[in-house]
């Protein structure tokens, strides 16, 4: 609920996500209007529609603020502290084939860090939060929830979309053939990166990707949500995330993290 002196950043980015999550709910189904983006990717026209709404509430509730939305790039000062990084549909391919395993992200970086951010779930009508160093999960009833990773069920996600700007050295699709992972864990691939949450709140063991993240509209909330969880996250290199195009393993605790660096390192030592 907003509070009467106004919104927090927080609760700022719930309102947007929720916002988004809405409009892709209700324009699920049929067959969208597709927009190509070159490289074989696409956007639909419910991505469009879902950032023009996280957009209305942003202007509307932090107007001073810059954007950064995946469909209509950066807006304001480039050299702003504060920024907003807008991922309207994370799933685009599975919400075009009626497959609902898509998320809503929106996050506030300001300076170096992600201070509030927010991942939606249209379909369940659950959200994922953090602000001040905690991360929830809001249920769709309208409860409310701390969220606590674990490694238990041994799942692992793995982005294997391309293009793959750490090959050769990483590719994630070798891990899928790596008997040291295997023996360990369970790939998933759900073209999401509602997986990255799913990893704070203890659905998911870990979640690896390669590439550069800084300022990423797609995973800035995720990596925020797995920290404020107290999840083990770096690059592949251990480097802190955003420091470089070093990926990211973001693991339910250090033993997991330890086991896939292990490996991501593996790969590139050859």
């Amino acid at each position: 609920m907003l509070t009467t002196s106004g919104p927090t950043d927080a609760q700022v980015a719930v309102a947007a996500a929720r916002a988004g999550a809405s409009v892709v709910r209700d324009m699920y189904g049929g067959t969208p209007e597709r927009f190509d983006k070159g490289a074989g990717d696409f956007a639909t026209a419910a991505d469009l529609a879902a950032e023009k709404a996280i957009l209305d509430v942003l202007r509307t509730l932090r107007p001073d603020d810059p954007v950064t939305g995946e469909e209509s790039g950066a807006t304001g000062e480039a050299q702003a502290a504060r920024r907003w990084l807008v991922d309207p549909l994370c799933g685009t391919l599975n919400y075009a084939a009626h497959t609902m395993l898509v998320g809503v992200n929106v996050a506030l970086r300001d300076g170096g860090r992600v201070v509030a951010a927010a991942t939606a779930d249209p379909f369940t009508g659950e959200v994922y939060r953090t602000g001040a160093g905690r991360a929830r999960l809001l249920a769709r009833d309208g409860t409310e929830s701390d969220v606590t990773p674990s490694s238990r069920s041994r799942l692992v996600d793995l982005n294997l979309d391309p293009p793959f700007p750490n090959a050769p050295g990483f590719l994630a699709a070798r891990l899928l053939t790596d008997p040291a992972f295997t023996a360990r864990f369970r790939p998933r691939v759900v073209s999401t990166t509602l997986a990255v949450a799913w990893v704070a709140a203890g659905r998911r063991a870990a979640y690896v990707t390669d590439g550069d993240l800084r300022d990423s509209v797609h995973f800035s909330a995720g990596i925020a949500l797995c920290e404020a969880a107290g999840c083990v996250v770096t690059g592949l290199d251990g480097l802190p995330p955003y420091t470089g195009a070093n990926g990211l393993v973001a693991a339910a605790d250090h033993e997991t993290h330890a086991a896939l660096l292990a490996m991501a390192r593996a790969q590139a030592e050859g």
